[in-house]
């Protein structure tokens, strides 16, 4: 790439790849494909709709293509899959580690699975049909079945000469695990001690007792229990003890990623598939479900405002501040809610930490909903000049703002009882409360105290 045409950020990187595809300069194309990483290469093609990103797999390097395919978001994997023999498919993935293999191979037809499955090495073909068969929501489905593990017993001399001749260790190995002769795990050895205490010693002087995640545990708890703890590296276990895997710094930034943007698209009722460049059918469809769900709120809410329609008929301003009560409602339950999912996500709410937090909201809705319903009531006053809508507002303001808080706190907990996760459901359901209560709060006053 010539010199003056360096990027510096992500955005200048696009805007250098539309230029060349529009040049059609397959040589600076072929160089930049070359220089990037496996993570560089895959969000590069995440930037590109489909028919453009269809262009770029052609400047990939052929040796890259697995890795890539493994890295990149599942929609585009199953798309570029869709388009290859077995026999394609055996190439690229001949040579990727286990957990690559079964990234690959997850999108693919069961004729093709079995067809790559009778090509790979038997190890390799083990650990992905383990993997596989696992649900994937849990930490079976993430882990990286090869693990670097001395049986007990043995001195540490050994253990050096036996890593050494096997080439055992890499960038992802933290801790070498120790296991009994059923490969049931007993501790784990750090790197430093292997090297520092005297080599005659065995391995059981110095192991430590090791933190465990059972292979079955669902991948959300796992995430929130690895960012609680700060731990780069966990050995898994089967519910027997067994070691079958572990969890690297890698495979934990994957979980908490995911675990992020589950979250972030639940909230706006968007599908866990859908990117920014998802095809529009494929987007339409899976937004329509929840746009469907909303408009049947919608409807409940329009059906509360109905039954007061006499006293819009004759009280205009009514209509014209009902907006207000919703929206300040809307706003202060969705606060709300936002830090309950993120509690729930990290695994801060258990308990009687429940009932502190939800005192603490009532409180805060109280507050806000005093003070701002006073200026509301104020605003109100100065635009219509009549006592009594201001009484009217300024009450149903601090009413919907109050129980909308404590709202926000509930729902996701119910709904995490209910095992629904709180942030595909949450605000849906939190919009109609506000929304109702909201509307029949200042419509139901508006009738005692107006008419």
């Amino acid at each position: 790439m010539r010199e003056e045409e360096k990027y510096t950020n992500p955005e200048e990187q696009l805007l250098y790849l539309q230029k060349r595809l529009d040049e059609e300069d397959t040589v600076a194309l072929s160089e930049l494909f070359t220089e990037l990483d496996i993570l560089s290469i895959a969000r590069t093609l995440e930037s590109f709709p489909t028919k453009t990103r269809d262009r770029l797999w052609e400047y990939i390097p052929e040796e890259l293509l697995g890795e890539v395919l493994a890295e990149v978001d599942e929609d585009i994997r199953a798309d570029y899959i869709e388009g290859l023999s077995a026999s394609d498919l055996e190439q690229i993935v001949k040579g990727l580690d286990a957990q690559e293999v079964a990234e690959v191979l997850d999108v693919a037809d069961e004729e093709i699975k079995t067809s790559v499955y009778a090509s790979l090495d038997q190890e390799i073909r083990a650990q992905v049909e383990n993997l596989h068969a696992y649900e994937d929501d849990v930490v079976g489905r993430y882990m990286d079945p090869e693990t670097v593990n001395v049986k007990q017993g043995v001195s540490l001399e050994a253990v050096q000469r036996y890593i050494r001749i096997h080439h055992l260790l890499d960038d992802e190995s933290q801790q070498i695990m120790i296991t009994d002769k059923d490969k049931r795990l007993l501790g784990t050895l750090t790197l430093i001690d292997l090297i520092k205490q005297p080599q005659e010693s065995i391995v059981d002087e110095h192991m430590d007792p090791p933190y465990t995640l059972n292979d079955q545990m669902k991948v959300s708890e796992a995430a929130a229990l690895l960012r609680s703890k700060e731990l780069p590296f966990v050995p898994v276990c089967d519910s027997d003890g067994l070691l079958v895997g572990q969890l690297n710094a890698a495979d934990v930034l994957e979980i908490t990623q995911d675990d992020a943007d589950m979250t972030f698209k639940h909230m706006s009722g968007v599908s866990d598939e859908e990117e920014v460049f998802t095809p529009i059918l494929r987007s339409a469809k899976s937004r329509g479900v929840w746009l469907g769900i909303n408009l049947l709120t919608a409807f409940l809410a329009a059906f509360v405002i109905g039954q007061f329609e006499e006293v819009l008929d004759q009280i205009v301003a009514l209509a014209i501040l009902m907006p207000v009560v919703a929206s300040m409602g809307g706003i202060a339950g969705s606060q709300t809610l936002t830090v309950v999912i993120r509690g729930l996500a990290l695994g801060q709410l258990a308990g009687n930490n429940k009932q502190w937090l939800y005192n603490k909201e009532l409180w805060v809705g109280m507050s806000n909903g005093l003070v701002w319903a006073l200026v509301v009531g104020f605003i109100s006053y100065l635009w219509f000049s009549d006592p009594l809508i201001t009484l009217v507002i300024t009450l149903a303001i601090f009413v919907n703002m109050s129980l909308a808080n404590v709202s926000g706190v509930l729902i996701p907990l119910v709904l995490k009882r209910f095992q629904i996760d709180p942030a595909l459901s949450g605000a849906v359901i939190l919009t109609t409360v506000t929304d109702v209560v909201g509307f029949l709060s200042f419509l139901g006053l508006a009738t005692l105290i107006i008419l």
